[in-house]
């Protein structure tokens, strides 16, 4: 186990160091291009086509000045960050929201996923604790473990208009409404996961899209069935 440890180690920090080189040059290659722009946040190397990566070492979300000097703000199309905001802590998190929020155009969203505190399984509850680890992991580095309820207060408290997609209740009822892939895919999701294959729950996030308004349109969160 010592040693499976120390292998996924290394093999983190090769991909890190990997996307510090080449991660600047696509996101400067994907904003030169015409499309729609779309980021991907903290994309650790993984991005479908149409959608522009980022990573913390030149696009931090707890650094607006990082942000004011890569984009207008009402410039950006989308953003997807998956399993991201639960390695914020809680003061940072918010300026993270408010960060997206400034640079979205109105209409635009911003899609989210993180671990999910009501999920009833112990072993998956272990795995995303505060100062848990996965199976190989040396720490998991999160910060917050949140449920739905506190995810979308956050987003809301930065101006956001909250829809939730999939989350277990407090009751530890899985909810779920379709959602698009195309417009931001959850890998670590009910549909996505491979952990999953087998019909179960055994790997879900809270999944949710926060809408900044259009102006004028006041701002109310909907939930899940």
């Amino acid at each position: 186990m010592r040693i499976l440890r120390y292998a996924r180690s290394i093999a983190h920090r090769v991909r890190k160091a990997i996307n510090r080189r080449v991660g600047p040059y696509r996101f400067r290659k994907g904003m030169a291009s015409s499309g729609p722009k779309r980021l991907v946040i903290g994309s650790s190397g993984w991005f479908d086509f149409g959608w522009i990566p980022t990573e913390q070492a030149f696009l931090d979300l707890t650094k607006p000045a990082q942000w004011e000097r890569c984009f207008a703000p009402n410039s950006l199309d989308a953003m997807l960050a998956e399993h991201v905001w639960e390695h914020l802590m809680p003061d940072d998190a918010l300026t993270a929201a408010k960060t997206c929020f400034t640079y979205l155009k109105p209409g635009g969203y911003l899609r989210i996923a993180v671990p999910d505190g009501h999920h009833p399984s112990p072993t998956y509850l272990e795995w995303v604790r505060v100062g848990g680890a996965w199976s190989g992991q040396l720490t998991n580095d999160h910060k917050v473990l949140y449920t739905y309820d506190t995810l979308v207060a956050l987003f809301e408290a930065a101006g956001f208009r909250v829809e939730l997609y999939e989350y277990f209740d407090e009751a530890g009822v899985f909810h779920y409404r379709d959602w698009d892939p195309q417009q931001g895919k959850i890998r670590r999701s009910k549909r996505f996961d491979k952990l999953n294959r087998d019909g179960s729950l055994t790997y879900t996030s809270i999944v949710l899209d926060a809408f900044k308004p259009e102006r004028g349109i006041p701002i109310s969160a909907s939930a899940g069935t």
